[in-house]
């Protein structure tokens, strides 16, 4: 099987996981990007703000916003670690992301291929194109040995 080289958005994002480790905070990173520029990046930080929302997407979406001096970010799209929850779906869907790619799968958390699966459903006002499994196995990596030494 040929492996091919991450796009350049996961691997910044896997970055920001990394540095989420680094920190104490779940390995999760989020990178924004708008015509092949990275806008914006971070990684989860809820211990660190003491904020239970401040996750790597919304994170990232927020500086993006920032950044651009707009709410709508239809023309951006969010790379991120792992399949985002459904806060963070919700923010996607209200923010406009035009794509969402995301490396590993979260069945007990995610809520876009698993759990609420919130772009499917007919409330839902936006729903991005989404890309998964680019990365999955490195992001999947990061979280395993996270949780494995917290655990130790």
């Amino acid at each position: 099987m040929t492996r091919w080289p991450l796009p350049e958005p996961m691997r910044l994002a896997l970055e920001q996981a990394r540095l989420a480790v680094a920190s104490g905070e779940v390995p999760v990173g989020a990178v924004v990007v708008r015509g092949g520029e990275v806008v914006a990046a971070a990684h989860n930080a809820p211990r660190a703000l003491g904020d239970p929302t401040a996750h790597a997407e919304l994170l990232a979406i927020r500086r993006a916003a920032e950044a651009l001096g707009r709410e709508k970010l239809e023309e951006c799209e969010l790379w991120v670690t792992l399949e985002p929850c459904a806060m963070c779906a919700g923010a996607i869907t209200h923010a406009r992301i035009g794509r969402l790619y995301y490396a590993a799968a979260d069945p007990k958390g995610g809520a876009v291929e698993h759990g609420a699966r919130v772009f499917e459903q007919d409330q839902c006002l936006h729903r991005p194109e989404v890309y998964s499994g680019m990365g999955a196995e490195e992001a999947g990596q990061l979280l395993r040995d996270f949780f494995r030494a917290r655990r130790g």
